[in-house]
């Protein structure tokens, strides 16, 4: 008699988690979260760089993201707020996506409104308005994915995101690019707009999450001392008690800073380096997609067979090489093959570590708590690295060239590496599973 365990999986085999209605979802809702951000990155930057806005005060602007680091102070009124009437017909999460999904395209719509040279104060409270409720449109996101993923679907579900995200900043930015060269930004940024609603077709294919339900089933009985404590103290509280928490916590805060410095430094290396635009959309845009979509696919298969800890720690040491080849590139000039040898490793160890940690942040989050505790971890991914570039990194690149500012953020990746390492040594073997923790009692 055979052991089914031991037969060869077939393509069709490994196709097919790709294909359940979850994992769809999560690619839909990936698109839509990309976009706003999109919109105040690189989109912004070019707009304002066309506009001739001095490069201190477009740098500046990348302190708008901050935004999305504090999300977590209002995460939790996503998790308990019950929006009248709309929550008992979509559900609580459906509501919330829905609602905000509607507001964050007013806002992106609204940013393209404003003429930055006329009124630049205007634009600055545009930028913050999409921010906020890209944030806050992010909350929901990814508290709305994890709660409709099954657990065996953590590592497909994280990719199908990185994929949506990816594909939805992209897609966002270069319809609003091709829409302004031919009409304006105005009409560039409500083009882009239309990205938010493949998340409110996520809600309709996937329907209220039923396990969030029956978790929430007992909170409504809760007077409000108690409600308030669990909306607001009960999801740290919790996280707190898991085995090395502030480990895991100070992980978080600094292994991306290099990574974030790296990046949203590119459009100035770019801009000193004299690459046309056509290279940098060839590049940097196509073959960086191509790429990161090639990392997504290939960090897939590493999750699967290395298991969460070592693929996480695989895809450390690649995105810290990634921003070593920045540095090769400012040594390059202008030589388009080594732009494009750049931006293919870069996003492809992108894509890689969008599925493992994201996997291993979803991992770290307590059902009960999902939106606020994966808003929490998500911000303090990036909050150093974002309030460094929005106030000293323009400084830091005059003082000591684009090499030398590449260079140290590959240093900067190897604090992240070691305490990792450290994890991977205390942390129970269960993140080599695609478990979840189980939910607190």
């Amino acid at each position: 008699m055979n052991d089914l365990a031991t037969e060869p999986r077939s393509w069709r085999d490994g196709i097919t988690p790709y294909l359940e209605k979850e994992p769809v979802g999560a690619l839909l809702l990936g698109l839509s979260s990309g976009a706003p951000f999109a919109m105040i990155a690189a989109t912004l930057t070019t707009r304002l760089a066309e506009s001739g806005i001095d490069k201190k005060t477009v740098t500046a602007f990348a302190l708008t993201f901050l935004l999305y680091n504090f999300k977590f102070l209002w995460a939790p009124l996503i998790d308990k707020i019950r929006l009248p009437v709309l929550a008992g017909l979509l559900g609580q999460r459906r509501a919330w996506l829905f609602v905000i999904g509607l507001c964050t395209m007013a806002a992106i719509i609204w940013m393209g409104q404003v003429d930055p040279v006329a009124d630049l104060p205007m634009m600055v409270a545009a930028a913050l308005t999409v921010a906020f409720f890209g944030a806050t449109y992010d909350i929901i996101i990814d508290a709305f994915r994890i709660d409709s993923l099954k657990p065996d679907q953590l590592g497909v579900g994280s990719g199908m995101s990185q994929y949506g995200w990816r594909l939805g900043s992209a897609g966002a930015g270069a319809l609003a690019l091709v829409a302004a060269e031919r009409a304006g930004w105005s009409v560039g940024y409500a083009a882009a707009a239309l990205f938010t609603l493949p998340a409110l077709a996520a809600g309709l294919l996937l329907g209220e999450p039923a396990r969030r339900e029956a978790l929430l089933a007992k909170a409504h009985a809760q007077g409000f001392l108690a409600h308030a404590y669990d909306t607001f103290i009960s999801p740290l509280a919790d996280f707190l008690t898991r085995p090395n928490a502030l480990l895991v916590l100070l992980f978080v805060i600094v292994h991306k800073i290099g990574d974030t410095l790296a990046n949203l430094s590119l459009r100035l290396l770019l801009a000193d380096l004299d690459f046309s635009k056509d290279a940098i959309a060839a590049y940097d845009v196509g073959l960086g997609l191509v790429a990161f979509v090639v990392g997504i696919f290939v960090g897939g298969i590493v999750y699967a067979r290395l298991g969460m800890m070592r693929a996480v720690m695989l895809s450390l040491v690649l995105m810290g090489v990634s921003n070593l080849m920045f540095a090769w590139l400012a040594t390059m000039g202008p030589v388009n093959w080594a732009l494009g040898a750049t931006m293919g490793f870069e996003n492809f160890a992108s894509g890689m570590g969008g599925v493992a940690i994201v996997a291993y942040l979803s991992w770290l989050c307590n059902l009960r708590f999902t939106a606020t505790q994966f808003a929490l971890l998500s911000a303090m991914a990036s909050i150093v690295g974002r309030f460094v570039q929005g106030t000293t990194a323009g400084a830091l690149i005059e003082s000591l060239g684009f090499v030398n500012f590449y260079l140290l953020t590959t240093l900067l990746a190897v604090p992240g590496i070691l305490l990792f390492a450290i994890l991977m040594r205390r942390e129970p073997p269960a993140p080599e599973t695609t478990a979840e923790p189980a939910p607190a009692e």
